[in-house]
């Protein structure tokens, strides 16, 4: 008996949102959307009850998991991506055995992916809760309830597991009824906020200081930036008080992917039955998106967690070579050891040495961090876009099979799956590794120069690329919307 005749039953009956059974108007998407878009910023304000205080176990990574530090979204789309990358690996191994071109297998496949996210949900709360003291519950709290310290610990877990179940299933209702993905959406809302309040922010409000805020001081006089053809002064326009060179960064990154978003290679196709039908297949230089990007900087942060959980429990006898410890704003950072060196770089403070940053680490120490960084963004980057484009069906093969059923053809080829395919294979794996490599080297570029509200380079990366993604998918549905012939040509 094989392992999933064993598992179909529980697999089988695992909860899921149901799909809809007809075409969903184009204005109903957008209602569900909206409604789930504000239903997570309602729960990022939710705040765990029986909180006494902690550290962000993400530290850097908040950014682009999504979620509040604090609140019932605490894990935001963490134990997500943590599932797919687990289910990535196997799948590329070919350790599943499962065709997801079979219906009976593609539910097997999402119940299993679901099972493996509350498996995550556990194996992230738990260590938060009861192992590195990242959420410290309330005495206080504890003691009105007369539950116990431990009680309230099992209290609180119980609201980040309910949170980590809502975010996963809000994801799949947006998958289903709305438009684009909700990790997606989450993302896009989490780093927009940033970005505004990097512009906007108000010191007496929000406690930091925003771009034009800034450059409003400078121009009063209320900030003092000393000889600007010096070198406290350059450094003081250019990233402490003028910050140019954040909004260089931003503008720049936001320019390169919707310019890389416009590079395509496109085949030409025509319908084999309408005459005078003709279409194009794009290849796109990002053809795997930005979203593998998740996946890898998610292997990091999972790294980096395990890192802060081994100093919180070993303390000062954690071995030198694995890692050392400073307490800081954000928490517990590496400073020396193996887990910095596997830290990414968040931003110029951790590598400027030259102008009096990056700590007490010498110039090879921060090299050699740059290095390990940029290789494994690089290299993860085209690995993880390769097992994305296997595992979503957007291969040569799945490509062809769905080319062909939409009854369109590439001219002068013979209409058969197997030669479109043949011409796909031109380009889509050339293309997927091509473009998982050049992302992996834009986010660690963004990451060094840094952005405006400091959202990380690899949140700006992708909110910028997924927000295009999303005005393109809003178009296409429009133009189907108008043209209902064009939902079977598009598979809809």
């Amino acid at each position: 008996m094989s392992w999933k005749e064993t598992a179909e039953p529980v697999l089988s009956r695992m909860p899921n949102v149901a799909r809809p059974e007809g075409h969903v108007p184009f204005r109903r998407k957008l209602g569900w959307t909206a409604g789930v878009l504000v239903l997570y910023f309602f729960l990022t304000n939710v705040t765990i009850y029986g909180l006494g205080g902690g550290s962000d176990a993400f530290g850097q990574f908040r950014s682009i998991l999504a979620g509040q530090q604090g609140s019932i979204l605490q894990l935001g789309i963490g134990p997500i991506v943590t599932a797919s990358i687990v289910l990535q690996l196997l799948g590329g191994a070919n350790l599943l055995g499962l065709d997801t071109n079979d219906p009976r297998d593609q539910v097997l496949y999402q119940g299993l992916q679901k099972l493996l996210v509350v498996v995550m949900v556990c194996l992230t709360g738990l260590p938060m809760v009861f192992a590195g003291g990242f959420l410290t519950p309330d005495a206080s709290v504890a003691q009105s309830l007369g539950i116990g310290v431990g009680g309230l610990q099992w209290l609180m877990f119980a609201q980040i597991f309910v949170g980590g179940l809502l975010i996963l299933f809000m994801d799949e209702v947006i998958s289903k009824w709305g438009v684009g993905s909700g990790i997606g959406l989450f993302i896009i809302a989490g780093i927009s906020q940033r970005l505004i309040g990097g512009f906007f922010a108000v010191p007496g409000i929000t406690g930091n200081r925003g771009f034009f805020v800034s450059w409003y001081d400078i121009i009063v006089g209320n900030t003092q930036l000393g000889p600007v053809l010096g070198a406290q002064g350059l450094q003081s326009l250019l990233l402490e008080q003028g910050q140019i060179l954040f909004l260089f960064t931003t503008v720049l990154i936001f320019v390169v992917v919707v310019y890389a978003e416009s590079v395509r290679v496109e085949i030409p196709l025509s319908h084999a039955r309408v005459k005078g039908a003709r279409g194009r297949f794009p290849v796109k230089l990002i053809y795997a998106s930005v979203l593998p990007m998740i996946l890898v900087r998610a292997l990091q942060a999972n790294v980096q967690f395990l890192g802060r959980i081994l100093n919180a429990q070993l303390g000062e006898s954690m071995p030198a070579w694995l890692g050392v410890y400073q307490v800081t704003e954000t928490g517990a950072t590496p400073v020396d050891g193996l887990f910095y060196y596997l830290a990414p770089i968040y931003s110029y403070q951790d590598w400027m040495w030259f102008a009096g940053f990056a700590g007490n680490n010498e110039w090879y120490q921060v090299l050699a961090r740059l290095s390990v960084d940029l290789t494994f963004m690089i290299i993860g980057g085209a690995i993880f876009a390769v097992f994305w484009v296997e595992t979503t069906g957007m291969g040569p093969e799945s490509t062809a099979k769905q080319i062909q059923n939409s009854g369109m053809q590439i001219p002068g080829f013979r209409q058969s799956p197997g030669v479109i395919e043949k011409v796909l294979e031109r380009y889509i794996p050339q293309v997927t590794v091509i473009g998982g490599a050049l992302v992996g080297a834009l986010a660690v570029l963004a990451n060094l120069l840094g952005t405006i509200g400091q959202v990380s380079g690899t949140g700006l990366l992708l909110t910028v690329s997924i927000t295009y993604k999303l005005y393109e998918e809003i178009a296409e549905e429009q133009l189907m919307e108008m043209h209902p012939m064009m939902r079977q040509m598009f598979g809809g």
